[in-house]
């Protein structure tokens, strides 16, 4: 057997880019197989086929990393992919920065909103509950304190009071 040589005058071989199933990126990223093809399914990621089998390199590994930052802040899925779609064209760098600067400061302000959402939901929870606390301490003094016996009125509520000890009205 002889070990194969390139000619002299041949370019060496580019390295190999790096490839993953979709087995090993599911388990790198803490997803679920059926996620990454609904990425693709939204058109997210594009593996290559190789027969039935998707191979994944990294562009879309760097594309799985950059989605699941973007869905950590809250952006949508069509933020990331204007975001993912600036990363592949020429220049994207700055433009897809802008874009980025551009989707963070309306997350931002989403947020704010919901923060003081929840900040009067919470007054009102507090309001309420001190409302219910109240109500409650009332409730159980009342409860607390020795009840007076009730008049009884007219002679009918003493007869009808009245009974032998075996049950029956005397």
């Amino acid at each position: 057997m002889t070990a194969s040589r390139r000619p002299p005058n041949a370019p060496a071989a580019a390295p190999r880019e790096a490839s993953y199933s979709i087995s090993e990126l599911a388990a790198e990223f803490a997803l679920t197989t059926r996620a990454i093809r609904f990425y693709e399914d939204e058109g997210l990621l594009a593996p290559r086929r190789q027969r039935q089998a998707r191979i994944y390199g990294e562009r879309e590994r760097t594309r799985i990393k950059l989605i699941l930052r973007g869905k950590r802040l809250g952006l949508s899925l069509i933020e990331i992919r204007e975001i993912l779609d600036l990363h592949d064209a020429r220049e994207g760098d700055r433009r897809q920065l802008l874009r980025f600067l551009e989707a963070l400061d309306h997350r931002r302000a989403q947020l704010e909103v919901q923060r003081a959402d929840i900040e009067a939901l919470l007054s009102e929870i507090g309001s309420i509950e001190r409302d219910c606390r109240r109500r409650l301490r009332e409730a159980t003094a009342e409860r607390a304190a020795p009840a007076s016996p009730r008049p009884a009125r007219g002679p009918s509520a003493a007869r009808a009071g009245s009974r032998e000890p075996d049950g029956h009205r005397g």
